[in-house]
């Protein structure tokens, strides 16, 4: 969860992560009888990765106004600073499907149940995260089945 929730938001991954583990802590005589818990972990901690970063974005956008300058948001150094820059450009489905086949080696079936959309959308948002990417990094892209 953490890295999933780094790749999102950065520096405050691990809060993120703590938060979706604690939310299905308090509700796992529910969350258990899912055929897959870690499937609801993951959606909460997309979801919480996305309300932080809506937070963040109304702050930056306060302090630039009382600034006069706009502030950079910092993501957290674990990872190619290139390849971070180009991840925050993609939009959340296209992020997160990226995100969970890369560098979490989850199946597209699994993707589709995180993201609850068909398997066919889950590969047309990775289809397109990775093309988008590509473009970004100057790199050749390959099918994904």
């Amino acid at each position: 969860m953490v890295l999933l929730a780094s790749t999102l938001v950065g520096g405050s991954a691990e809060d993120v992560a703590q938060e979706a583990m604690i939310r299905a802590h308090d509700r796992w005589s529910l969350v258990s009888t899912y055929d897959n818990p870690g499937t609801w972990v993951r959606r909460v901690t997309i979801n919480l990765a996305t309300s932080r970063l809506r937070r963040r974005a109304t702050r930056i956008r306060k302090a630039s106004r009382l600034l006069d300058g706009i502030p950079t948001v910092t993501w957290a150094k674990r990872f190619d600073d290139d390849l971070l820059d180009a991840l925050a450009t993609l939009l959340r489905n296209q992020k997160v499907a990226v995100v969970l086949h890369y560098l979490e080696d989850q199946p597209v079936s699994q993707i589709a149940d995180i993201l609850d959309c068909a398997p066919s959308t889950a590969r047309v948002h990775l289809h397109r995260g990775r093309h988008a990417l590509a473009q970004r990094l100057g790199a050749e892209t390959e099918e994904i089945s």
